[in-house]
């Protein structure tokens, strides 16, 4: 197999597991949220789930930049292949 054509299925393994990874994110971001909501509700203490919400987000927001840095390589490796 051309190293090229190797190179291009690694990133596009890679993306597929970054979506993967986008959305588990999503979601954990959805559950965070909804027990903050609660807890806000029951007049408890919601800061600590805060906290961890501002983390997921930002992990998450990390995770989308990789991805655009996944698609990017792939489009780069797909010019290559390209006859011209």
């Amino acid at each position: 197999m051309h190293s090229g054509t190797a190179e291009l299925e690694r990133e596009q393994l890679a993306l597929a597991k970054a979506d993967r990874d986008i959305a588990a994110g999503e979601d954990r971001i959805r559950d965070q949220v909804a027990l903050a909501d609660r807890l806000r509700e029951k007049g408890e203490d919601s800061a600590r789930a805060e906290r961890l919400l501002d983390l997921l987000r930002e992990t998450l927001a990390a995770w989308e930049t990789h991805r655009e840095l996944i698609v990017a390589r792939i489009a780069e490796l797909e010019a290559r292949r390209e006859p011209g």
